[in-house]
């Protein structure tokens, strides 16, 4: 409960907005009041004979069955207007005179001396218009403030929520799945605003409701009151019982919620590997089992929502039958009394009937809540530091000092120490899991190191501010994503640069030819993850990308492995023409793109075997010679090991 109230209060604006909705639920609880008080003016249309001439000494509350003449003509005088008749108005200021007389039955008499309903229908319109016309408005307004507030409520969390997983390192995204992101950013946002004004309800206007309106039924009758005592034990056990029951089952929906999401999402992202495979009969098993899974945990959610309406259905029918009954023939009230105070009385049970389906929806909530929250409460471990300043040029080299870096308790570097020299072109080989991608992402502090420092210009890479750090950065990686957007804002990626900034770009990336094919050539909006082109061409704009950044330090993790031979050989001119302006950093398994490199790298299970010019790796590294030799076995005849020596 108190994270619904996190959620609701994380804004200032939410907290006005929160106590305006409480307002107008009060001024729609006095509206209904109102109404049923009208009610009772409506139905109160004359004096009974019985109230008017029974004896004084019958006890209250109880009626008297048989009035004689005597006592008529004994009364009689008492009650009549100078010219010896008896009107409904003297009947009613002689029922309102009496002591004795019910509360309500002398209000109701009050009212009509100041105004005669019975000779003015103008005036009953009047009333009847006056109440109608009070509650329509605060019916409305109630109803959209809290509309409003949910809708403001789920807008500023979903906000935070993506604000903040932004911030989040690499490792975070590891640890949850698409799916449970997704989710929770959805779903959960929405069902937390929905909550909240259930929670408004049953947690502020109920308890007003029920306060004001027993308040009223005890000052009407607090005998009669006595029976409402009888449907508390029988409503407020099934709504403890089955509330327990609607959190547990709420968890593990939810819960599968993400799972059956993860499955549609792992089965969208992968379709073209599910048909070529033909896996359809698998995946659709995975989905069926997750489906109906979540199929059985509904049902369980309905089943305990729905039980408890008609059985607090049933008890509050029982109780107001009562009240009718024992008012009626034991209590002696009139029908207009009656009408009022089950009137009132009815507007106690209905928010205590729908309590059950506001509470199992407050403990829907309070699950997605804690669901959210537990990514909000998460805080990146990578942040800048007090005292971060921004880096601006790249002026003299980057350490790697004796690096370690661990994931999921294994080491993925060891002690690994090298010197990148600003306009050095460096490349870092290895065989698949020898740690050469994570030295490129360890460097823009997408993770951070565990032992050892890296340094640029001297200084600690947690030294400069991360948006500074990863400005200095053109980065270009295997899988490129491109997003649901014009190929000119692909390649801008948001930033402003001018349109001959961004065709230039694409042209040394060799991207223009095949963009100037396309239907609206820069302004070609692509497909989602850029499926209406080819891996080769995903590639292409994602160097353009980082050529137009214009950067320091150019990373390049396998950027050519989807391209062909020609295209392949473009983008290697392309690098090379950059050779000396700008530090790179490639990392690929086609050594030739790596040939005019000044410095190779060669790691094996995260340890640096060997670094030095191409000519010294394949003099004195065997596992760098095996690797070049393999990979050129295929086109040409591989050279011995002297003539690699004198290479």
């Amino acid at each position: 409960m108190k994270l619904l109230l996190q959620a609701a209060l994380r804004t200032r604006q939410h907290l006005t907005l929160l106590i305006v909705t409480f307002v107008t639920l009060l001024l729609l609880t006095i509206a209904s009041q109102m109404e049923m008080f009208a009610l009772g003016v409506l139905s109160n249309n004359g004096s009974d004979f019985f109230s008017l001439f029974s004896s004084e000494n019958v006890e209250y509350g109880k009626s008297q069955d048989t009035i004689s003449l005597q006592e008529v003509e004994n009364r009689w005088n008492a009650i009549a207007s100078e010219n010896g008749t008896i009107t409904k108005q003297t009947a009613s200021a002689y029922l309102a005179s009496k002591k004795e007389t019910n509360p309500l039955n002398w209000l109701l008499q009050e009212l009509k001396q100041v105004v005669n309903f019975s000779n003015s229908m103008n005036a009953l319109i009047a009333l009847l218009l006056s109440v109608a016309i009070f509650k329509a408005i605060w019916l409305f307004a109630s109803r959209y403030t809290t509309q409003l507030l949910a809708i403001r409520v789920s807008r500023d969390l979903r906000q935070q929520y993506f604000e903040h997983i932004q911030s989040m390192p690499m490792s975070f995204y590891q640890q949850y799945n698409i799916g449970s992101l997704s989710s929770r950013v959805v779903g959960d946002a929405g069902q937390i605003a929905t909550s909240i004004n259930s929670w408004l309800t049953n947690y502020l206007q109920t308890p007003f409701t029920i306060v004001t309106c027993l308040s009223m039924c005890f000052y009407i009758s607090w005998r009669l009151s006595l029976v409402i005592f009888l449907g508390v034990p029988l409503i407020v056990v099934p709504i403890v019982f089955l509330a327990k029951r609607v959190k547990r089952v709420s968890r593990q929906l939810q819960a599968n919620q993400e799972r059956f999401a993860s499955v549609l999402i792992d089965f969208l992202a992968g379709i073209q590997t599910v048909k070529i495979f033909a896996m359809e009969s698998f995946s659709f098993k995975k989905y069926k089992e997750q489906n109906d899974r979540m199929a059985v945990l509904e049902s369980k959610t309905a089943k305990y929502g729905l039980l408890t309406r008609p059985i607090l259905h049933a008890v509050t029918t029982l109780c107001l039958a009562i009240v009718v009954l024992f008012g009626l023939y034991t209590l002696g009230m009139t029908v207009s009394q009656l009408i009022v105070f089950c009137g009132l009385l009815q507007l106690v049970y209905e928010p205590v009937k729908k309590f059950a389906d506001e509470n199992a929806n407050i403990q829907r909530g309070v699950v997605a809540a804690e669901r959210m929250f537990e990514v909000l409460f998460q805080k990146p471990h990578i942040e800048d530091k007090d005292g971060a300043i921004e880096i601006t040029e790249f002026a003299d080299q980057i350490e790697f000092d004796h690096v370690w870096f661990r994931y999921q308790g294994e080491w993925i570097l060891k002690d690994v120490s090298f010197t990148v020299k600003k306009g050095e072109t460096v490349a870092i080989v290895g065989p698949t899991g020898a740690g050469k991608s994570t030295i490129v992402q360890l460097l823009p502090r997408l993770y951070e190191v565990q032992k050892g420092e890296i340094r640029i210009d001297g200084k600690p890479i947690n030294a400069y501010t991360q948006h500074s750090l990863r400005e200095l950065i053109a980065f270009v990686s295997q899988k490129p994503f491109l997003f649901f957007d014009t190929v000119a804002e692909n390649i801008s990626v948001g930033k402003k640069f001018t349109r001959e900034e961004i065709e230039a770009a694409a042209r040394r990336a060799h991207a223009d030819e095949f963009i100037q094919r396309l239907p609206q050539k820069y302004d070609t909006k692509l497909a989602e993850a850029g499926q209406n082109l080819s891996g080769g061409q995903q590639q292409r704009l994602a160097i353009s990308r980082a050529l137009v950044k214009n950067s320091p330090i150019l990373v390049l993790d396998e950027a050519t492995s989807a391209l062909d031979a020609i295209s392949e050989g473009h983008i290697k001119n392309a690098i090379t023409s950059l050779h000396g302006e700008v530090t790179q950093i490639l990392i690929a398994h086609r050594l030739s793109t790596i040939e005019h490199a000044d410095k190779i790298i060669y790691l094996e299970q995260g340890e640096k075997v060997m670094e030095g010019t191409k000519a010294e790796l394949l003099a004195h590294c065997a596992p760098f010679r095996l690797m070049w030799e393999t990979l050129y076995r295929i086109d040409q005849k591989a050279p011995s090991a002297s003539e690699m020596a004198s290479v």
